[in-house]
């Protein structure tokens, strides 16, 4: 299974990526060491969206806080860049990807990760990832 996170990414051009204490949501919580993951840089926080692909080198699932009835999982993860970006991808190229019955793949990205807007790490189709590729 390959992954996509969606996160404030300050420098797309980096070699290596460290996210601490990220949200996880359809499936993420399974990333794993050696994973292939897609990363975008959040639009919320000034990005752009697709800007490289990676293998996860580290992963380390946060504990949940006692007392607390509902938390979405949390892990913290790092990433070896392998590949940047040739062509844009982001909430603009998605938005029009709205049929979330159509199993297209570009409507599973939208619906991940930008129905609800928050930075997330998330587990991709195979569909997802091989339409992913074709943008490096």
């Amino acid at each position: 299974m390959a992954f996509a996170i969606k996160a404030e990414i300050a420098d797309p051009r980096a070699n290596t990526f460290v996210f601490t204490a990220q949200k996880t949501m359809y499936g993420g919580k399974h990333i794993a060491k050696g994973d292939t993951v897609f990363l975008f840089a959040s639009e919320n926080e000034g990005g752009q969206g697709l800007v490289a692909r990676g293998l996860v080198t580290s992963t380390e699932a946060i504990l949940r806080k006692p007392g607390i009835a509902r938390q979405t999982p949390r892990v913290s993860l790092a990433i070896e860049r392998t590949a940047l970006a040739k062509r844009p991808l982001g909430r603009s190229e998605l938005k029009r990807l709205n049929d979330w019955n159509d199993g297209q793949p570009g409507t599973e990205l939208n619906f991940k990760f930008y129905r609800q807007a928050t930075n997330k790490v998330v587990g991709i189709s195979d569909g997802a990832a091989a339409f992913l590729n074709d943008f490096f």
